[in-house]
């Protein structure tokens, strides 16, 4: 079953970051807590968790187990190991095993962990999520769209449809990223995967706020719509998103906690006012391919031990990491 998130741990981070502290002490609770407290899916904040390497470039847990405790700390939701951002296409099954193992090791409950599973063959797909699914302490399985392939409307759907049949009552999050798939997920299409009861939402990050609107105005009520873009964060919520899957959280969690918050409790003003250090955040995090920048900033930070890339990713040139040096440093990140 999906995982219910305690209200309480997310009533002390409003106080503490006085994000309309007096709602939250008030007899109406906000729409923020109560979303949480009524709803066992997904809201708010997740970090698509980077997956540290040391410079021989095998997989840090240490850094890793580290890199969860500081987003617990920062007031994530939950979080999602073996995404893009963690490189999942560079590591080898027994390494995405292990990794999801640590991350929900060391989040120990607080938080529950979403791990993603990806294939262009939806045979493989399926034996691969049929592994990561039967680990212990899974909450949530988010898949892309087939990439390279570029199939159909009718083949994605079928796709999907056999990966969430293959995972019997464990919720599937949809994954809309046709940069990187080269394939869009239609809202109609969505809209139908929805029908299937434990397909529980869509990451979104086709960057097209039109598309995103349909999905919103069409979807049925319990089918959640995530921004996969941190830019996209305010519109997205606005509309009627559940939250946001982060990139920046990684090296800001309370920064993109206070946005996300804000913006689900409707105080678009303060969202507005939050958002503007995340996204001069953001310009640096992707001046270069996800993750380079973030892993350059989180080893300036010492969150993690080194800023190691699995090749074909490369770490930063020394232009991009001098601008991330000085943003992170502008807002005190350093």
């Amino acid at each position: 079953m999906p995982f219910r998130k305690n209200p309480s741990a997310i009533d002390l981070y409003l106080l503490e970051n006085n994000t309309k502290a007096a709602s939250c002490n008030s007899g109406a609770a906000s729409r923020y807590t109560q979303l949480c407290m009524e709803s066992a899916i997904f809201h708010g904040l997740g970090t698509a968790i980077v997956t540290p390497f040391r410079s021989d470039e095998s997989v840090d847990h240490a850094s890793l187990e580290k890199l969860v405790e500081f987003q617990v700390a920062g007031g994530v939701d939950f979080l999602v190991a073996c995404g893009s951002t963690g490189e999942a296409s560079a590591l080898s099954e027994d390494e995405t095993d292990a990794v999801v193992r640590t991350v929900i090791q060391a989040a120990a409950g607080r938080v529950p962990v979403m791990a993603a599973c990806t294939h262009n063959s939806t045979r493989e797909a399926v034996r691969r999520v049929k592994r990561i699914a039967a680990i212990e302490g899974v909450s949530c399985i988010l898949s892309a769209s087939p990439y390279y392939s570029k199939p159909t409307q009718q083949g994605q759907y079928l796709h999907f449809k056999t990966i969430a049949e293959a995972i019997g009552e464990l919720p599937l999050m949809l994954y809309n990223i046709p940069g990187r798939t080269a394939v869009n997920l239609e809202p109609a299409t969505m809209v139908e995967l929805a029908k299937i009861p434990n397909v529980m939402g869509v990451k979104e990050s086709s960057g097209n706020m039109a598309q995103i609107g349909e999905v919103l105005a069409t979807r049925p009520d319990n089918f959640v719509v995530f921004s996969g873009d941190d830019y996209m964060t305010l519109p997205v919520i606005a509309g009627g998103g559940a939250g946001l899957i982060s990139v920046a959280s990684n090296v800001a969690p309370k920064a993109v906690k206070a946005v996300v918050a804000h913006a689900l409790n409707g105080e678009l003003e303060a969202a507005r006012e939050a958002a503007k250090a995340v996204n001069e955040l953001n310009r640096v995090l992707f001046a270069e391919p996800n993750p380079a920048p973030t892993k350059a900033l989180l080893a300036m930070m010492q969150q993690i031990a080194s800023d190691t890339l699995r090749l074909p990713m490369t770490s930063v040139n020394e232009k991009t990491c001098e601008q991330v040096r000085q943003t992170a440093s502008r807002l005190h990140l350093l």
